[in-house]
């Protein structure tokens, strides 16, 4: 398979997930009506937190292609994981910081093993 058609089902399985998550919690209860972490509004809990953690593995995806060693890979996925955007903001400073004084910050989107 190739990475293009990957990334296609990854983030068509992400939207429709979130098509169904979102539709079922709407069912279930307004989001304006949202009142807390535990009983009849777990749904918009489960929703948020789904889109979150969907929003980190996007992000990873592109630390993904950035990070060309295994290690790496799979140290950045936990942390993102675990941290979120925690990690993610350390993550691009990271690679702010290792750019050199002519480059431009747009530089880091598609450089690899910066």
């Amino acid at each position: 398979m190739s990475i293009k058609t990957a990334l296609k089902l990854l983030f068509s399985g992400i939207l429709l997930s979130m098509i169904i998550c979102t539709g079922y919690a709407s069912l279930q209860q307004s989001m304006f009506t949202w009142g807390g972490l535990a009983g009849p509004d777990r749904y918009w809990t489960f929703a948020t937190l789904l889109d979150a953690y969907f929003g980190f593995l996007t992000f990873y995806v592109w630390v993904f292609y950035k990070e060309e060693r295994w290690v790496k890979r799979i140290a950045w996925f936990v942390a993102i994981m675990a941290l979120g955007n925690m990690a993610m903001s350390a993550y691009l400073l990271l690679q702010l910081a290792r750019l050199r004084p002519d480059q431009s910050a747009s530089d880091i989107l598609v450089s690899r093993g910066t």
